[in-house]
């Protein structure tokens, strides 16, 4: 019987009524294809979405460089060159200037006004309890849901009563009315996810409540704001109807109106390639606004969802 080497540690005998076995062998997992294939498809199905959204406004931009001769003949192939004659002629002969001059201050006017006083009501809203709270909320609700096409009528005399018809700062205020309801009811739970204290803290510093609210409470709602402001501002941009009905006279008319002038214009003169140029610089200051802000407006849209 062979003897262990002396220092050599002994072997720890086994506990009474236990018997020693070895570990079992852990199955390896095979790995599961569901979550490759759901990946594959749903990559798939952006990627189509993509390129149906994206291929329009390449092809529109590259045609409002090409002759109306080449628009027909060859609508797919690239122009032979850069006709920038096209822009300048929509942006004097068609008077896409003034109306996009128009537009820039139609909609920074309606834009400003909106955000402020639609923050305003929505941080009141959130923040105080009073008898009429809910009720004046479910005001702003209903507002959302209210077909604007039933207002044209009123609308119109009102406005022509009070000296506002075919002004700016009329459609201004019209503008603003129209996106009040939506921001109310974006910034108003926007602003019931903000904590208390910060306000608290200011309160107990001596702050007034405009105080507390333009200065601390503001700033703290920038991505909502700048969320609601990309949304008001594309609604706002592309609006055609009340200015169709509010705004008539000529060099009064907003970017909208004057594309279908525009397009209309085309049965008389044939100027396609104009028409696909002002396309352009309607759509333009949209997608720079987009690509700029796309950040902010995501940071505003998921703000508040996990605490």
């Amino acid at each position: 019987m062979d003897t262990p080497p002396a220092g050599a540690a002994l072997p720890e005998p086994p506990e009474p009524g236990v018997t020693k076995t070895s570990a079992p062998a852990v199955p390896r997992r095979e790995p599961k294809s569901e979550g490759t294939t759901l990946n594959v498809f749903s990559h798939g199905i952006l990627i189509i979405w993509a390129i149906m959204v994206v291929m329009p406004l390449l092809w529109a931009v590259m045609t409002s460089f090409k002759t109306d001769r080449a628009i027909f003949t060859s609508p797919w192939a690239l122009p032979d060159k850069l006709h920038f004659e096209n822009w300048s002629r929509a942006w004097t002969e068609a008077h896409m200037s003034d109306y996009f001059l128009n537009t820039i201050l139609v909609v920074g006017g309606s834009l400003i006004g909106t955000l402020l006083f639609g923050s305003m009501a929505a941080y009141v809203l959130a923040r105080f309890e009073f008898p009429g709270n809910r009720f004046i909320y479910f005001l702003f609700i209903g507002g959302m849901s209210f077909p604007i096409i039933l207002a044209l009528v009123p609308l119109f005399y009102v406005l022509q009563n009070m000296a506002l018809l075919n002004t700016l700062h009329g459609l201004i205020l019209v503008y603003i009315a129209y996106s009040l309801p939506f921001t109310v009811f974006f910034l108003t739970a926007f602003f019931r996810t903000l904590p208390t204290s910060v306000a608290e803290a200011a309160f107990m510093d001596g702050a007034s409540h405009t105080r507390t609210f333009f200065q601390v409470m503001l700033p703290m709602a920038k991505p909502g704001l700048i969320s609601v402001g990309i949304f008001n501002f594309l609604g706002q941009w592309n609006q055609y109807l009340l200015p169709t009905v509010l705004n008539t006279e000529q060099d009064k008319k907003v970017l909208s109106q004057g594309l279908v002038q525009l397009a209309v214009s085309q049965g008389y003169k044939g100027d396609w390639s104009g028409l696909f140029a002002g396309l352009v610089m309607a759509m333009l200051p949209v997608l720079a606004a987009y690509i700029i802000f796309q950040r902010q407006v995501v940071a505003g849209l998921t703000a508040g969802a996990v605490k």
